[in-house]
């Protein structure tokens, strides 16, 4: 069984930076994506970046050139750092990954980031 779980979240000035990490724990084998979402108060779950099996990195169009999604190898931390953060990138960060198994998506709890202006 695999689980997720971030941490890292704060409350930082508008152009501050932040990294976010992802461990995960279980069976590695079965990770296929993996990657991050965010939620901001009143709006719907928005994805943010990911890592395909392939290693491939992808961006929201909004974070693209600020944020940097990176894992070493499949049993390593899974980190997230956001830099020239901004009041709009504030939300609950969830760290996700998806199963080879049944293709599910297993969630973690999330963490709050707040960007003040």
């Amino acid at each position: 069984q695999v689980e997720v779980a971030e941490s890292g979240g704060d409350l930082v000035q508008v152009g501050g930076s932040l990294r976010l990490s992802c461990v995960m724990s279980g069976n590695f084998y079965d990770l296929k994506d993996v990657g991050w979402y965010r939620q901001g108060l009143g709006k719907d779950r928005e994805w943010v970046a990911s890592i395909t099996v392939g290693m491939i990195k992808n961006y929201h169009a909004s974070v693209k050139g600020r944020f940097t999604v990176s894992r070493e190898r499949v049993e390593r931390p899974m980190y997230l750092q956001m830099n020239d953060l901004q009041p709009e990138d504030t939300g609950v960060y969830f760290c996700y990954a998806t199963l080879w198994h049944d293709d599910s998506t297993v969630w973690g709890k999330g963490t709050q980031v707040t960007v003040s202006s």
